[in-house]
């Protein structure tokens, strides 16, 4: 699972794609934890989460 920013989702796509060469799943973080959980690509606020 990836958690990113509305900036850098397109990034995560394709990172995901390039490493595990399957369909990335795109979830939305619900409101009440979009505040507690971080982009791991910058300092924003996470709003979506990847995985396969």
């Amino acid at each position: 699972m990836i958690y990113c920013c509305q900036e850098h989702v397109e990034l995560v796509l394709d990172v995901v794609v390039d490493e595990y060469e399957t369909y990335p799943i795109l979830n939305e973080i619900p409101k009440e934890k979009q505040l507690s959980t971080g982009c791991e690509y910058c300092l924003n606020p996470a709003i979506y989460m990847v995985g396969n």
